[in-house]
């Protein structure tokens, strides 16, 4: 970074490590820095999730080479391609593929990514709206998708458990799961978010220290379905209350990666377990998760649910993310830096 270039200049958001440690500032950057790939894009909107947060803050390991521009989604306007798919003027949305962790991201006005890992913006959804659905979004539509497609369905008579609803899966969960005629239950510790998660149409709220229980095996048969972006204990509680044949889709370690948990839920219940990979999504079940989010997700409640963020503002909302300071979706103006 620096070299003296010809490329068109933007601002980008840069991590560095001096002495082990990460530092985090604005730089005037030239698309001659930026990564090989197929398509420029001139970056509109981002968003901040979890994993960012912890990109900002230097935790877990999730960046190895630095210098490097943070990220792990963004929308826009395709600048220039050597990919026939996509032409000067494309919008395009972009999730997953480790952008923002081992390829530069979405924190900067310019991105240069492989075409495999764009996606036409969905008709009905603008650039803005698509990253309000973000990387989280995507993911529990994906969640949502693997219930049905393991036979879960409104018609079945219980509930669907969304744990960490508050957060930006577990909301637009509870508003995918409630549009498509599911009652929904909705785990948080945040006693202040439980009319909002009424208004995306949660219709029971259980307090996460409900779900902390894993001295048994089986306890009570509670949920027909449940998408949990916690894990660990949590998941492990949520196994042992599903009904039989119930199917847990998974889909975040916030709470950690261990599973302190048995078989015995697997075995004596028929209890099923999917993971939820949002990053290396095959292109087609890319495609049609977008375009049931811009068919079937409520827009007006995820608008409602949303804050618009300037991206010089956002190190110090990364480390409210990670304290929990956050409901609902955090939407990064790239251009406004």
């Amino acid at each position: 970074i620096g070299r003296r270039s010809m490329g068109d200049a933007f601002r980008a958001l840069v991590l560095d490590q001096k002495d082990k440690k990460v530092t985090v500032e604005f730089r005037n950057l030239t698309t001659d820095d930026l990564p090989d790939g197929d398509v420029l894009v001139r970056v509109k909107w981002s968003t901040l999730n979890y994993k960012d947060g912890m990109i900002l803050n230097g935790l877990g390991r999730l960046v190895r080479t630095y210098p490097h521009v943070p990220g792990v989604d963004f929308s826009g306007e395709v600048v220039s391609s050597s990919d026939a798919r996509y032409k000067p003027g494309d919008e395009v949305v972009l999730t997953g593929w480790r952008v923002g962790e081992a390829h530069w991201g979405g924190y900067g006005q310019m991105a240069r990514v492989k075409a495999d890992w764009l996606v036409p913006l969905p008709e009905g959804l603008d650039a803005a709206q698509a990253m309000s659905i973000g990387t989280a979004g995507f993911t529990s539509m994906l969640a949502v998708m693997a219930l049905e497609e393991q036979g879960i369905s409104p018609k079945q008579d219980g509930e669907v458990l969304v744990t960490g609803a508050a957060g930006g899966v577990g909301s637009v969960a509870v508003s995918i799961l409630s549009a498509l005629g599911y009652r929904v239950a909705a785990s948080t510790g945040r006693a202040e978010t439980h009319a909002y998660l009424r208004e995306l149409g949660a219709t029971t709220i259980i307090d996460r220290n409900e779900l902390t229980d894993t001295s048994k095996p089986l306890l009570a048969e509670r949920w027909i379905g449940a998408i949990d972006s916690v894990g660990s204990t949590t998941l492990a509680h949520v196994l042992s209350e599903m009904k039989y044949h119930g199917v847990v889709a998974a889909c975040g370690l916030a709470g950690g990666a261990d599973l302190p948990g048995t078989v015995i839920p697997f075995l004596l219940r028929g209890v099923r377990l999917i993971g939820i990979d949002s990053v290396m999504c095959p292109y087609a079940t890319r495609i049609r998760a977008w375009e049931r989010l811009a068919k079937e997700l409520p827009i007006g409640q995820l608008n409602a649910a949303t804050t618009k963020v300037s991206l010089r503002d956002v190190v110090p909302w990364g480390e409210k993310i990670l304290e929990g300071q956050i409901k609902g979706r955090l939407l990064i103006d790239v251009q406004d830096c």
